[in-house]
């Protein structure tokens, strides 16, 4: 690898803002499909919510799948750029491809509607796997120090966070515009700009940043002892639980948050503020809470330990998200009010978890001897994939039994679905998720226990 050497702890400005900017990337598309792709198959395209329920299980069953396979794969990939590195200069082209395919969905009949949807979201998820795992790992392999990666981490999810600011404050506003009135033509158009700018941030990622952690020279690659000893990781075995449970809550209260304000709260898409509708304004306003909550990670996590940070936050997130149930659709003050809090006390989750599973993956080294980056991140995607996936089945299936039309006033059974599945149903499923981090087994002074005897180690 043409790399400094793993000594080199301390990370420049350029090198950790190159590295936030791959999930600004990831998040255009990540974000727009968690945000829209629901609505789009329902509203735009006109299939029925239980089809789109069934693809996004099928689907998203195959994604998570893949993940570990991915892992294996970069773990063994030897080029002088390094082993994660190279994927961002592979697969960056066709990630933006196929993020337009996604939502260009012309098909004429019903049946040619669902199988094209089964296609493009599948090839969406699978070159979304193939940059994305790598690019993940390399948190793992770019610094050797944990506070400098939690700092890393920070990083990264303000970048994710101002790009998922940037799709809940123009996503519908470009669609509008670039469409002219059509609104399926303006979600193609609007994708493939989005496409496009991703494909160019993966690349400067990809030439900015530098890995510099290598697994030990006299370490062999074996498929099934490396899967033995990641489930005998018990840390990781904590995280991966706790993360199906809180990517469902994710991704259920995203999949109805256009319906719950389409047809409970009541916006018609007319402005309501600036240029914004009442929905974009939602989102936007809880991005911007989002990027001030993972700015604050480092003044958090310098005064608690991470594990019980990431519960105490968690708990707080949950309990604010629980609490809109009771919220009046008219009090919207209250309602924005509320949502900021939580979401800026959501926002240093992402930048400690993904701390923590670096962590993870220095633990296997320092336990048993044996370095696999890449298979812990993409087996914790297996996990969090499995969570989207859980949770995405759950909107279709419910509008589906409470009678749910698409476009039409909602009966009260479908209103209370969707309120539910805004409100209580993901806190049910944050709590629990947080509940289950009491047992993960690492805090700061053992990790770095951990640091310092790995470093030995490298040095003998």
């Amino acid at each position: 690898m043409t790399s400094p050497s793993q000594s080199s702890s301390h990370l420049g400005f350029v090198e950790k803002l190159a590295y936030g900017l791959g999930d600004t990337a990831s998040n255009f598309v990540f974000h727009t499909v968690n945000l829209f792709l629901f609505y789009y198959y329902t509203d735009v395209v006109g299939i029925a919510p239980a089809a789109i329920s069934t693809m996004f299980l099928v689907v998203r069953f195959w994604d998570a799948v893949n993940d570990p396979i991915m892992g294996v794969i970069a773990d063994r990939t030897r080029t002088r750029w390094g082993k994660y590195r190279p994927f961002l200069l592979w697969v960056a082209l066709p990630f933006g491809l196929v993020t337009w395919l996604s939502f260009s969905n012309s098909a004429a009949t019903e049946s040619g509607k669902l199988v094209y949807a089964y296609v493009t979201y599948n090839l969406l998820l699978m070159v979304y796997t193939a940059i994305n795992v790598p690019y993940s790992a390399l948190l793992g392999v770019m610094t050797p120090s944990s506070p400098e990666r939690t700092v890393l981490s920070s990083y990264r999810f303000v970048c994710a966070f101002g790009g998922q600011f940037i799709i809940g404050f123009a996503a519908r506003p470009l669609v509008r515009t670039l469409g002219g009135g059509d609104e399926a033509a303006g979600w193609a158009a609007t994708m493939a700009l989005l496409g496009a700018s991703a494909v160019a941030m993966f690349l400067f990622t990809f030439s900015v940043t530098r890995e510099r952690v290598q697994p030990p020279p006299q370490q062999k690659s074996d498929l099934k002892r490396e899967v033995g000893l990641l489930f005998a990781n018990r840390a990781w075995v904590v995280l991966a639980v706790s993360a199906v449970f809180t990517l469902a809550n994710v991704a259920v209260r995203n999949g109805v948050t256009v319906h719950y304000f389409k047809y409970y709260v009541g916006d018609d898409g007319s402005r309501f503020f600036w240029f914004m509708d009442l929905t974009t304004l939602f989102f936007t306003t809880g991005s911007i809470a989002l990027i001030l909550g993972v700015a604050s990670t480092k003044w958090f996590s310098t005064r608690w330990d991470k594990r019980s940070l990431y519960i105490g936050l968690s708990v707080a997130n949950a309990v604010t998200v629980g609490a809109l149930f009771l919220v009046p659709k008219d009090n919207l003050a209250l309602l924005f009010a509320i949502n900021l809090v939580g979401t800026f006390l959501a926002g240093p989750t992402p930048a400690l978890v993904w701390s923590m599973f670096a962590d993870v993956a220095d633990y296997g080294a320092w336990k048993f001897g044996h370095r696999t980056t890449a298979l812990v991140f993409s087996a914790t995607q297996f996990a969090q994939k499995t969570g989207i996936m859980l949770g995405g089945f759950v909107p279709g299936l419910i509008l589906g039994w409470t009678g749910f039309v698409a476009n039409e006033a909602q009966n009260a059974a479908s209103l209370t679905g969707i309120r539910v599945m805004f409100t209580l149903l993901p806190a049910a499923l944050a709590l629990t998720g947080a509940l289950l981090i009491s047992f993960y087994p690492l805090n700061d002074k053992l990790v770095a226990q951990m640091e310092r005897e790995l470093a030995d180690r490298a040095k003998a």
